[in-house]
C-alpha cells in the first residue's frame, strides 16, 4: 500500500502545533511525526485530496507551506525499520524488534516486526494503552483488540492470561503484519481478523481495545457496545484531550461511564465501564 507523506511547515509564532494534526486528521490522515519547524503526516495514497488538503489550510488564519512525496512500500519499511527503537512500557514490559537482544528482567517480551502498520508503542497511544492494560487483570477474558495495527496490545493480553483474543483491522498490510507478529510471539489464543466493525458478529467480548481515531470511535461505538458483556471494560485511544467531551457523550448514549483518563502529550486514552 503506497501512503502520501505531507510535510507541513509551521509559521512564525504559530501557537497551534496540537491543532494541525488533529485538523488533518479529520480528512483521513492517519499518523504524524514531529519535525524541527512543523510536522510530518501520512495517508493512504488512495484517500489524500489535494484539494481537500489545500482547503483545509487556507481556511487557518496563519499561511502554511507544504511538501508532498509518495512512499512506496519497499522506502516507507526501510526507514521504519531503520528508526525503530526498543520501547520500555513499564519496569517489566519491554516492545522490541526481532533484531534486538533481549533484555534482562523483562516478564512481558513483546516482538514486534517494525514494518508500516501502526503500533509499535512509539506512539503515545498505543503507549498508553499497552500501559493500561499491564494494570488491568484480563486473566480467563475474552478480549477485542479493534483496529490492532500490529497487534501488539492483543499479544500482550494473551501474555496476561486471556482466554481468547480476537484481533481486527480493516488495513491488509496491517492484518498481515498482526499475522507475522503472532507467530513470532508463538500466540495461540489470538485470532487475527481482516475487516472493520461490520466483522463484528454476535460474539460477546469482556474487554474491548480500540485504538483508532475520533471520527471511527463516534461513527462505530455503538457497533462495540452490542458485543461487550454488562460490565464490561471498554478503553479508547487515537484522540486529543479536546475530543475526550465527544467521546464521552457519545460513550452516554450506550451505558458507558468513564473511570479513567490519561494524557500524553495531549493524546488521551480512557477507560470506560458497561453498566
Amino acid at each position: 500500500m503506497e501512503y502520501i507523506e505531507i510535510k507541513c511547515h509551521y509559521p512564525d509564532n504559530f501557537p497551534g502545533e496540537d491543532l494541525l494534526p488533529a485538523l488533518l486528521g479529520e480528512i483521513g490522515f492517519e499518523s504524524f511525526m514531529e519535525n524541527e519547524d512543523g510536522i510530518s503526516a501520512y495517508i493512504v495514497s488512495e484517500n489524500f485530496s489535494e484539494e481537500a488538503l489545500d482547503k483545509l489550510l487556507s481556511s487557518l488564519p496563519q499561511k502554511f507551506r507544504y511538501e508532498k512525496k509518495l512512499i512506496p512500500d519497499q522506502n516507507w519499511n526501510a526507514v521504519w525499520e531503520s528508526n525503530f527503537d526498543p520501547v520500555r512500557v513499564a519496569a517489566n514490559c519491554l516492545v522490541r524488534a526481532p533484531f534486538h537482544e533481549p533484555q534482562n528482567g523483562i516478564e512481558f517480551d513483546l516482538i514486534i516486526e517494525p514494518r508500516m502498520a501502526f503500533g509499535t508503542a512509539h506512539h503515545e497511544t498505543t503507549l498508553q494503552m499497552l500501559q493500561l492494560l499491564l494494570k488491568e487483570d484480563v486473566t480467563g477474558k475474552k478480549v477485542l483488540d479493534m483496529g490492532c495495527g500490529t497487534g501488539v496490545i492483543a499479544i500482550l493480553t494473551e501474555k496476561k492470561g486471556a482466554a481468547a483474543v480476537t484481533a481486527i483491522d480493516n488495513d491488509e498490510w496491517a492484518y498481515n503484519n498482526t499475522c507475522d507478529n503472532l507467530k513470532i510471539n508463538n500466540t495461540t489464543a489470538v485470532k487475527a481478523v481482516l475487516g472493520d466493525a461490520s466483522a463484528l458478529g454476535v460474539e460477546h467480548y469482556d474487554v474491548i481495545f480500540a485504538n483508532i481515531n475520533r471520527n471511527i470511535l463516534l461513527r462505530d461505538m455503538k457497533y462495540y457496545c452490542n458485543v461487550l458483556n454488562n460490565n464490561g471494560i471498554i478503553f479508547f485511544s487515537g484522540f486529543y484531550t479536546e475530543d475526550v467531551e465527544a467521546i464521552r457523550t457519545e460513550a452516554k448514549k450506550y451505558g458507558l461511564q468513564q473511570e479513567t483518563l490519561s494524557v500524553k502529550n495531549n493524546w488521551t486514552a480512557a477507560k470506560f465501564r458497561k453498566n
